[in-house]
């Protein structure tokens, strides 16, 4: 990649793309088996490191699943989550949500929660049905690429940053790739299942995952599309 290189398309149609790309991320929940090339995901993440990063520590570490060891992996936190004294014993690795949740937030996650299971005929109470959904986090939702991201624990909270910028690369030079992706807070709980698995140091903190392959449209829950609000109202301007 020539980081110093001209466009190459002209101004208009770059910005499209570009534009184009980013509008059209979304947490996809349902993917086709159709194998994704190492070289692909080699590529994505070739264009992703290019992320900004604070006095370019590039703090982060990429952990690829696929094949044999994606199907062992999800069997071994299936198994546990499956049965709850097991689960039980574990816990996120880090607070991701907030613990008192407040409007706007907690409405725009109900929201989410109420149309997603609206789409999947999920009744309010089926907790079996709730659990099974949930669930299909741990097998990526049969996508055929599984990522996990973690950083070195000496880091502080501007690498979280670093590596959520990192992270939204990868997923926005995945659609230029024609493929999806799903970020996924879920995993967090079963870090330690996890770590233990991949052999990831235990000097690393873990982030979260990430599903990666082609979205199956035919899926009712790919029809979701999130709201967002507009930038008058998370903007303020100052000129004067």
């Amino acid at each position: 990649m020539d980081r110093e290189g001209p466009p190459p398309m002209n101004e208009e149609s770059l910005r499209a793309a570009v534009e184009w790309a980013i509008a059209t991320r979304r947490s996809i929940r349902a993917f086709l088996p159709a194998a994704v090339p190492r070289e692909t995901i080699e590529e994505i993440l070739d264009v992703a490191r290019f992320a900004a990063t604070g006095v370019n520590l590039q703090p982060w570490h990429v952990y690829v699943v696929t094949g044999a060891a994606k199907e062992r992996l999800c069997a071994a936190i299936r198994e546990v989550d499956d049965t709850p004294v097991l689960a039980a014993q574990h816990k996120d690795e880090w607070e991701y949500y907030p613990t008192d949740w407040i409007s706007p937030y907690i409405d725009r996650r109900r929201e989410v929660g109420w149309n997603l299971y609206g789409l999947l005929d999920i009744r309010k109470g089926d907790k079996e049905r709730m659990h099974l959904q949930h669930g299909r986090n741990y097998s990526f939702f049969d996508a055929p690429v599984g990522l996990f991201f973690t950083v070195n624990r000496v880091m502080q909270q501007g690498s979280l940053l670093d590596v959520g910028m990192f992270m939204q690369n990868v997923m926005v030079a995945a659609r230029a790739h024609g493929l999806d992706t799903c970020p996924q807070a879920a995993f967090m709980k079963y870090h330690k299942i996890i770590g233990a698995e991949l052999d990831i140091p235990s000097t690393e903190m873990f982030i979260v995952g990430m599903s990666l392959g082609y979205a199956d449209k035919e899926k009712i829950e790919n029809t979701l599309v999130t709201k967002r609000e507009g930038v008058a109202s998370f903007t303020k301007f100052y000129s004067k």
